[in-house]
């Protein structure tokens, strides 16, 4: 099981990168790759924020 400061380090790192990709969005006609790319690295960032919640619910 994955430390609550790994998964805080790594949901930390998924916004900056999350925030790079945006930057490569056009404003007009989206790109598929990078539109993939959002998208996988949004759905990393909703599992480890997941994660993070279910550690803190279950310190409580």
């Amino acid at each position: 099981m994955e430390k609550l400061e790994e998964l805080e380090q790594r949901l930390a790192q998924l916004e900056e990168k999350i925030k790079e990709t945006k930057k490569r969005l056009p404003a007009h006609s989206t790109k598929p790759p990078v539109m993939m790319d959002l998208l996988e690295l949004e759905d990393q960032y909703d599992e480890v924020f997941k994660k993070i919640r279910e550690i803190k619910n279950g310190n409580k």
